[in-house]
């Protein structure tokens, strides 16, 4: 944690009624004077420090490893919640929320602001040999639960 920025953080939102899940966020993953600046959040359907927990992983692997941006993917290293299927993330546009949502500005510098979408490692090595339009087609025809800790594979 004392590699990440000072003001880094992640936001914790209840559910409200228009979205019956928690939402995490990071801020301040995006840093004045960075080219290509994002901010993540992920849905859960719990509140769960783990979530917290690999946002700030991510984070910190984007701020001291490899820069992330929009199509990449990450290794959590464990699943997103205690027993789930999915591992990995996918960094993919705020689909639930629009271009509204997608691109925006924090102390007069523009941000794009990605979903971080939990996914599996089959799903995840499928992405690497067919493309991320693929997978997300994917994703769209088989109706993604993507809250769903439990979710099978849609590859």
């Amino acid at each position: 944690m004392a590699e990440l920025p000072a003001d880094f953080d992640v936001l914790i939102f209840p559910p409200r009624s228009e979205r019956a899940m928690w939402t995490y966020a990071t801020v301040g993953m995006a840093q004045p004077g960075d080219e290509d600046p994002i901010e993540l959040h992920l849905f859960s359907p719990d509140r769960s420090e783990a979530i917290a927990e690999i946002l700030y992983a991510v984070a910190h692997y984007h701020r001291t490893g490899m820069r992330l941006g929009l199509g990449d993917s990450v290794n959590f290293g464990r699943p997103w919640l205690p027993g789930a299927t999915c591992d990995h993330g996918l960094i993919s546009l705020p689909y639930l929320d629009g271009p509204e949502l997608e691109v925006g500005t924090i102390g007069g510098e523009g941000v794009r602001f990605y979903w971080l979408v939990p996914i599996t490692a089959a799903e995840k090595a499928y992405k690497a040999r067919h493309g991320l339009e693929a997978l997300e087609t994917r994703f769209e025809e088989g109706a993604l639960d993507y809250c769903n800790p439990a979710r099978r594979s849609m590859v």
